[in-house]
């Protein structure tokens, strides 16, 4: 359940957003039943209970409202009002959060009598105030806040709230954002370009954009290990759907290399196995570039979180277990001496995707008869991102510039006809009217929808953005 999604005039309820909402049934003092998502109702109740021990007491008076009972409402407060009072009061069919059932508004009990009308209401602001004041800790924001009008388009009401999670709720009123405001500024998708420091894993960076941009789904391509440091391609909400389209570049890296000894790890990070005082010349790693730069089979390095019979080989060799170590094809495209002294060395190099870097510097100590071990690794390029484009992790925030799903991706980019339109949204085969050869990106207005492959030239939904 998204519970961070928008419902108002420019955003009206869509059904599918709603698809697999649980509803939970309670009744007020007035013997009125009302339907609540499960979660919203379970905080509801937890902040009643808190609120009585603070001698405020608070009852349900509006929950789940069908489209059909708002048709209703605004019937009958035309008659009883006119249509001015419509119009500024009551949301238009489908743009009310009541749709939602994770909205409910509040009445008070003062003197064993329920408080529903709005004139009776406003006169107890000051209680209200006192309400607002612990609606974060248990997930509820306060939907229409004083001064936000124009933003949220519709008037104040201390008494209306919206279940959206605690961790959101505290950074929507620690911000003094509305629902909307947040909307436009956390609920971006995109490909963040990071210069990922030496000394944490891809997955500790990850948890600090989830963090910055109060989020789930965010993803990463190319991991880097630990002790590598450099760029790491992080994708943000809708953008996680085309890792694996990002993943398939080459990568460029920058290694130096430990002449003389070997670790289990095959960096300086583990233990040493091996040690001797064989040195290398300069013609030696001339001849060396000139013999790897070509594809082969390498063996993947034991620590490593590559599965084999459903556990990750660093697992196997934590434990002192013996396993076959797989073997990958890969391709070494460019290789560059960039130093050298007799007991190191460092190089750049371009590599196909899956390429370790200490396993092809292990390759090559093999090759001249010489014990190599990588000390550093820097990612300077994936594809077409450069390094020299990565913000400082430290650096992140929720203004930080993404990139587009449509600047990220190198593939073809169409606007979707509007004859097509419908038959995409529902992942349907169109006519390759288009020309497509390979895949496309279609685009409604601009927003990525979904993108499509070309099959005996038909167009078959591959991945869906919306």
């Amino acid at each position: 359940m998204n519970y961070k999604i928008v419902v108002n005039k420019e955003k009206p309820y869509n059904k599918e957003d709603f698809s697999n909402i649980e509803y939970k049934s309670i009744t007020n003092s007035l013997k009125e039943e009302y339907l609540l998502e499960k979660r919203t109702l379970k905080a509801y109740l937890l902040l009643k209970k808190e609120l009585e021990s603070k001698n405020i007491f608070i009852d349900i008076i509006g929950g789940l409202r069908t489209l059909e009972e708002q048709q209703k409402i605004i019937d009958d407060y035309k008659v009883k009002y006119g249509k001015d009072y419509i119009d500024r009061y009551v949301a238009p069919i489908g743009s009310s959060e009541h749709h939602t059932g994770l909205c409910l508004d509040i009445g008070l009990i003062i003197n064993n009598k329920l408080l529903y009308e709005n004139s009776l209401l406003f006169k107890e602001e000051e209680i209200y105030k006192k309400v607002i004041e612990v609606l974060p800790n248990y997930g509820f924001i306060l939907r229409y806040p004083k001064g936000k009008e124009s933003i949220t388009g519709y008037n104040y009401e201390p008494w209306h709230y919206r279940y959206v999670g605690k961790t959101t709720a505290n950074v929507i009123t620690e911000n003094n954002l509305t629902l909307e405001e947040y909307d436009k500024l956390y609920n971006r998708s995109g490909v963040l370009l990071v210069n990922k420091p030496k000394g944490l894993t891809s997955r500790d960076v990850v948890n600090r954009v989830e963090k910055v941009f109060d989020t789930k789904k965010v993803g990463h391509n190319g991991t880097l290990d630990p002790e590598a440091s450099g760029l790491l391609v992080v994708t943000i909400n809708k953008a996680t759907k085309i890792n694996e389209l990002l993943t398939s570049n080459d990568k460029e890296y920058i290694a130096s290399v430990k002449v003389g000894i070997e670790t289990d790890t095959l960096d300086l990070e583990g233990k040493v196995i091996k040690e001797d005082s064989k040195k290398i010349s300069k013609d030696m790693l001339d001849d060396l570039f000139k013999e790897f730069r070509k594809e082969y089979l390498q063996e993947v390095p034991v620590y490593s979180a590559i599965k084999v019979k459903g556990k990750k080989l660093y697992e196997y060799a934590r434990n002192d277990k013996e396993v076959e170590l797989p073997k990958r094809k890969v391709i070494i495209k460019e290789l560059e001496l960039l130093d050298y002294k007799e007991d190191y060395f460092k190089f750049r190099c371009v590599v196909s995707k899956g390429t370790y870097i200490r396993s092809l510097i292990r390759d090559m100590g093999e090759f001249l008869d010489r014990l190599f071990t990588m000390s550093s690794l820097i990612r300077t390029r994936q594809g077409k991102f450069m390094l020299n484009d990565a913000i400082e992790l430290d650096d992140i925030n929720v203004n930080s510039n993404l990139l587009s799903i449509n600047n990220a991706l190198d593939i073809e980019v169409q606007e979707i006809d509007d004859r097509d339109y419908k038959k995409v949204v529902n992942g349907a085969i169109i006519n390759n009217s288009y020309n497509i050869k390979d895949k496309v990106l279609f685009l409604k207005d601009n927003k990525a929808l979904a993108i499509y492959q070309n099959f005996n030239n038909k167009l078959k939904c591959y991945k869906m953005l919306k």
